[in-house]
């Protein structure tokens, strides 16, 4: 009887412990053993990160007095005020009034019911940080109006430091030629330590943009770019993309600036769309368009010569001219050089260069190559090259039966001269008889 009452008295002490593990009854602070524990409180933190309430910034090892932003809710049923916190950040991050002092925010007057607040806290980053992500705990202590006494809630949260990316555009090749298409490559480059992503790149202002508005900030009005948007992708920080364009430039642009603005738009670290202006410049050459025509051998004063003519069809004078003959194949003529100075657009400019030869004269066709190379407005030196065929005449063999002028005339004169001694002779002769 004794141990019937025991066994019933052990029963039932155990039944509140078998049925709150069977049916996982709320208990205080939470629900049991739910993963998702809720903890009711009146601030509920939102986000942290570098920057302010309006934009998130890119920050890299030893930047300071950075601006730290955390956002909460007041979740509660009422309002509170007095609000100010307190920031724990892993070791190489400090408080901008010095190594030692502790993280304080500025202070927040009160927060509304169902409304979000801010504190901002001001951190230096050490030089050897790593741009990774790294844990942080935030205090903030509030008091709610018409209650005495101060609350305070903790929050722990993650943050990255981002790296900061450093956008720079460059031409490779910062020179253009009126009157002609001309093949540009741009390199947009990421020049920081941040990542960026998306980039798409258009060029503003063009005719096409014009038409819908009322001025332009270049003179890239008058210039036909055939593309005039891009999508470039992902840009490594310390890496770079090109993007390719065909420009055509009208003659009046020669010897100008031409100033080509681009919009780039991409997202940074954060993953926050940014978008800015930068601008590509090109200097604008002359065109310099030469052609070497009538090619031709003539005899000169005894000697043979390789003559011709080049005329400039550009805008722009050739400077500093010289025209060469080189032989080709099996011709044994040699090089010989000739300065003919500016090369102007208005006529063909002539040359001629004496034919002498390496050896023995070899008569008849010969391949060479004619160059000219001269300098264009920028003074980069450009070379010109023709082929032609010439052929070279021998000149005439003498007749071994012939008799040579020279003897013939100096005959007569001797004749004459004997003829004159003889007449004298003979008057002499008279006049000493009578």
């Amino acid at each position: 009887m004794n141990s019937k009452i025991i066994l019933s008295l052990l029963v039932i002490g155990l039944l509140p412990i078998i049925f709150d593990n069977s049916y996982a009854q709320i208990s205080s602070g939470g629900f049991g053993q739910s993963p998702f524990e809720r903890d009711f409180g009146d601030v509920k933190f939102l986000d942290a990160y570098f920057g302010t309430i309006n934009e998130k910034i890119e920050v890299e090892p030893g930047d300071g007095n950075v601006p730290f932003t955390a956002i909460f809710a007041n979740v509660g049923s009422q309002d509170i005020t007095g609000i100010s916190g307190q920031l724990s950040l892993p070791l190489g991050f400090s408080a901008s009034d010095g190594p030692q002092s502790l993280i304080y925010s500025d202070s927040v007057a009160n927060s509304l019911a169902g409304e979000n607040f801010y504190l901002t806290f001001f951190v230096n980053i050490d030089k050897n940080i790593q741009i990774q992500q790294y844990p942080g705990t935030v205090k903030v202590d509030y008091s709610r109006l018409r209650e005495s006494g101060v609350r305070t809630a903790f929050d722990d949260f993650d943050f990255k430091v981002t790296g900061d990316s450093v956008i720079n555009v460059k031409a490779l090749q910062p020179f253009l030629t009126s009157l002609r298409s001309n093949n540009v490559v741009i390199e947009i480059s990421n020049d920081g330590t941040a990542p960026i992503s998306g980039v798409d790149i258009t060029a503003t202002n063009t005719q096409t943009e014009l038409a819908s508005t009322s001025s332009s900030t270049t003179n890239i009005e008058n210039v036909v770019i055939l593309e005039s948007s891009w999508d470039i992708g992902n840009i490594d920080p310390k890496s770079s993309r090109q993007l390719t364009a065909t420009v055509y430039v009208p003659q009046s642009l020669k010897g100008d600036t031409l100033r080509i603005p681009l919009s780039i738009s991409y997202y940074n670290a954060h993953g926050d769309l940014h978008q800015i202006s930068k601008i590509v410049d090109f200097y604008i050459k002359g065109l310099i368009d030469l052609t070497i025509f009538n090619v031709d051998v003539i005899e000169l004063s005894g000697t043979q010569m390789v003559i011709g003519e080049i005329i400039n069809e550009g805008n722009e004078d050739g400077l500093f001219g010289f025209v060469s003959i080189e032989s080709k194949g099996e011709s044994n003529i040699k090089s010989n050089t000739q300065f003919i100075d500016e090369i102007e657009t208005e006529a063909p400019v002539p040359f001629n260069l004496p034919i002498e030869f390496d050896g023995e004269p070899r008569y008849g066709e010969h391949d060479i190559t004619i160059t000219v190379r001269y300098k264009d407005s920028t003074r980069d030196e450009i070379f010109l090259n023709h082929d032609a065929t010439i052929t070279v005449k021998e000149p005439p063999k003498e007749d071994e039966n012939s008799i040579d002028p020279t003897m013939i005339i100096i005959s007569i004169l001797l004749v004459m001269g004997a003829a004159f001694y003889i007449i004298r002779r003979r008057k002499k002769t008279a006049i000493e008889a009578s």
